[in-house]
């Protein structure tokens, strides 16, 4: 399973979107507003849930990092530099 397709599932799973499908996120589609429609607190969820499972740090006042929760593939890069580091 690739980095992103865990990363959907987390996402799901994370934030019980009953009535998602992992194909029903676009890696690209905008997770926020217009996109997928999550909200703050839903950001708040999903940081922790990455942490939990990746071992990431997220400083959720940092703009570098709130940069990377735009999409799955901005996620999936977080995830990759974190593992590299």
């Amino acid at each position: 399973m690739s980095l992103e397709a865990e990363i959907k599932l987390l996402i799901i799973k994370s934030l019980d979107l009953e009535d998602v499908q992992p194909a029903d996120i676009g890696s690209d589609l905008p997770l926020f507003g217009e996109g997928l429609g999550l909200d703050s607190i839903d950001a708040l969820e999903l940081g922790v849930a990455l942490q939990k499972r990746y071992g990431i740090k997220i400083d959720g006042r940092s703009d570098e990092i709130r940069g990377y929760f735009r999409s799955v593939s901005t996620l999936a890069e977080l995830v990759r530099q974190f593992q590299s580091a």
